[in-house]
């Protein structure tokens, strides 16, 4: 297609429907199947595809060995979509009186795979319990979240995260979930597994696997890379991951060693060969909180959501 000329898009003069047309396929990967979810027939998902195809001057949707594709345009749209139509859906729902036995609507929360596996099947079991027709969309954080965290705090139902500067301005609530504590990772045969006490120095000459630091400076937002710069360490990184579940498959079998949150090395597999170690002096807690636009604070079933992300956290071993 040639490409489309800039021009100012004025909401007025948008068909909001085809939201909601853009947001099935790009799930899909297939027409069939998105006109089947949407309720509608093939031909007309197909129309308006058409015209979304006309209004991004892209194909959106490319047959590549026999099976549907998204291009690279259609792969930046599809969180957007998938975080307008969320928003649009709480805006034209607040207010309304809320039954979670009986909701449909989509909640999103956002957080790190860390928080994801702590609070996760707790969150899941009272989520099919309270409200069985309701949907949740659980977006992981992919990386450190920066100055535009209250920016993504509006486009979303919550998100939980470390207690960041950043977040303590007007117009954002929070409520404490979670405390944890950081422990030290390393493989099963590492030679401080046999020491009879190790310091800062130790970890000092080590190489790091660190989750969530970013290469635009030091000290990082990371919450791991905060703890090691208040012990005066500036690690050698040798791997840089965007998650914390990945950190155990970068320790194994090494000399590295990783600062990582307590409740989630008692959901390692015990093939991976791992040990944990107390840290050499006592380290800051980790403690999640809930955070959200204040804007939802009216909204009943929003004040539900925020009580039952709590109940998850309640129900949580000390």
């Amino acid at each position: 297609m040639t490409p489309r000329q800039s021009r100012p898009t004025h909401l007025a003069n948008l068909d909001l429907n085809l939201l909601v047309t853009l947001r099935a396929p790009l799930r899909e990967r297939n027409v069939t199947r998105a006109a089947r979810n949407l309720g509608v027939t093939q031909p007309a998902v197909g129309a308006s595809l058409s015209r979304l195809r006309r209004h991004f001057a892209d194909e959106l949707l490319v047959r590549v060995q026999g099976a549907y594709v998204l291009t690279p345009l259609a792969a930046q749209l599809a969180g957007q979509v998938e975080t307008v139509c969320a928003a649009t859906e709480r805006l034209f729902a607040t207010g309304r009186a809320f039954d979670p036995a009986t909701t449909q609507r989509e909640f999103t929360l956002l957080m790190a795979d860390y928080p994801a596996t702590v609070l996760g099947p707790a969150l899941s079991r009272l989520f099919d319990r309270d409200a069985p027709h309701a949907a949740l969309h659980l977006q992981l954080v992919r990386e450190t979240l920066g100055s535009g965290a209250g920016d993504t705090i509006r486009l979303v139902d919550g998100l939980v995260s470390p207690s960041l500067g950043h977040f303590r301005t007007p117009g954002v609530g929070s409520v404490p979930l979670f405390r944890d504590r950081w422990v030290c990772l390393v493989s099963a045969g590492h030679p401080l597994c046999e020491a009879a006490a190790f310091g800062i120095e130790d970890l000092a000459r080590l190489p790091w696997v660190v989750p969530y630091h970013r290469d635009d400076g030091y000290p990082s937002a990371a919450p791991a890379t905060r703890q090691l710069t208040a012990l005066g360490i500036r690690p050698r990184i040798a791997v840089r991951v965007e998650s914390y579940r990945a950190v155990p498959d970068f320790i194994a079998g090494t000399r590295r060693v990783a600062l990582i949150p307590e409740r989630l090395t008692a959901r390692l597999p015990s093939a991976h060969g791992l040990r944990t170690l107390d840290c050499p002096v006592p380290l800051d807690s980790l403690e999640e909180h809930l955070w959200w636009d204040a804007g939802h604070d009216e909204d009943p079933a929003h004040s539900w959501l925020r009580e039952l992300v709590a109940r998850a956290a309640d129900s949580l071993e000390p």
